[in-house]
């Protein structure tokens, strides 16, 4: 990567980090290398160190480098999915290892971790991280990992960032963060004293709907290196095409996250003062009970509000089936604004005691809140809560 593509503001940085002109061509936009594997000179002799796809794809490195300089990381390394950069991270444990993960995360996450890693000799404790006391009290010799989320998913809890990976450190053990929600331009964990940052590159960073990537980005080489062996021998790694996807998204994602920010905000208090509506989870409102923790390590609130309605299961069921600008689905952070259940939806495999006790409740509704024109999406909310309302009666 040239290093005048490295310096610059963010926005700057979104468009050029880690891309140039191609070099025989002239191409502005980063090729799409639609090839599995490369020539040699002679054997063993790469032209520039590609010698299989798996290994390394030059649309990849570009998007690698990019997100790199984005998180103020020197490392990244790009997966199939948020759930298999998950994966290679936590291949780096052995049987006997822990780790301290928030009580209040991505269903997919909770379930690789007691599905699939468990049964390995892993251990996993979960906790409220917004009560550091608690983190501090979980933590013991065999922690390699403090996973959090911040914001986290679905009810947009706020993690002190600087103070968790205090005391990761402090007891040996590094500080890992799904920073999904937030994105590189709202708010940089490494920055903060983070080791790792993950990313569900399908969500925002995408930020069109139409490619599934994950993403982990770090600065200390070693682990970096240790992390590209899993990445290379267990083989999630993305397709080049997916990986110009997420390239081509990320040169509008400060644009997009102002406005989905924005609009979010706006929802926000909109259902804050609406009659039918019980409870609103959004970082940006004063009411929200880490609000100043907001202020003061994420640029704004994000584009994610969880609501619960009054009516409980049945008004929030109906809420979300009608709906005409926002679209029920699963997912989030596309340009398209999309509404979703979790208990039902995305958060399923958790146990509904689990659930429960980390106050997720049955009833919870979450808006991917788009960049449409925020009137619209309003006279749209408006419009449902009215139809569930009378479930609720």
């Amino acid at each position: 990567m040239s290093d005048s593509h490295n310096k610059g503001h963010f926005e700057t940085r979104a468009i050029h980090a880690g891309q140039g002109p191609d070099p025989q061509t002239g191409a502005v936009m980063t090729p799409v290398y639609m090839t599995s594997t490369y020539a040699q000179t002679s054997p063993g002799q790469t032209v520039g160190g590609y010698e299989y796809s798996r290994t390394h794809n030059p649309t990849r490195t570009a998007l690698q480098d990019n997100l790199a300089s984005l998180e103020s990381g020197a490392h990244g390394l790009c997966f199939s999915s948020g759930l298999a950069a998950t994966n290679a991270l936590l291949d780096t444990l052995k049987p006997g290892d822990k780790v301290v993960a928030a009580n209040d995360l991505y269903g997919g996450t909770y379930r690789i971790f007691t599905a699939v890693f468990e049964r390995y000799g892993i251990e996993f404790q979960f906790v409220d991280t917004t009560n550091l006391d608690e983190v501090k009290a979980a933590m013991d010799e065999n922690t390699r990992y403090l996973y959090i989320e911040s914001p986290t998913n679905p009810l947009l809890r706020l993690t002190d960032i600087a103070a968790c990976a205090k005391i990761a450190h402090d007891g040996g053990a590094k500080l890992v963060i799904d920073n999904t929600f937030a994105t590189p331009y709202l708010q940089r964990p490494l920055e903060l004293g983070a080791d790792v940052v993950l990313h569900s590159l399908t969500k925002y960073l995408g930020g069109h709907s139409d490619a599934v990537a994950g993403a982990l980005i770090v600065n200390d080489q070693k682990l970096a290196d240790e992390l590209a062996y899993y990445q290379n021998s267990v083989g999630g790694t993305p397709g080049p095409m997916d990986c110009f996807l997420v390239l081509r998204g990320i040169k509008t994602l400060p644009l997009r996250m102002d406005r989905h920010a924005e609009n979010a905000l706006a929802i926000a208090k909109h259902l804050e003062a609406h009659p039918s509506v019980d409870r609103v989870f959004y970082p940006g409102l004063p009411s929200h009970p880490e609000h100043e923790l907001c202020k003061k390590q994420m640029k704004n609130g994000g584009g994610m509000v969880s609501f619960e309605l009054k009516g409980g299961v049945p008004a929030g069921d109906k809420f979300a089936s009608s709906t005409k600008v926002f679209t029920l689905a699963e997912s989030l952070g596309g340009v398209e604004s999309l509404v979703e259940t979790p208990p039902s939806m995305t958060h399923a495999s958790i146990p509904a005691e689990v659930r429960h006790a980390a106050g997720l409740q049955d009833g919870l509704v979450r808006l991917s809140v788009g960049i449409e024109n925020v009137a619209d999406l309003i006279a749209d909310i408006d419009q449902a809560l009215k139809v569930s309302t009378l479930v609720e009666a």
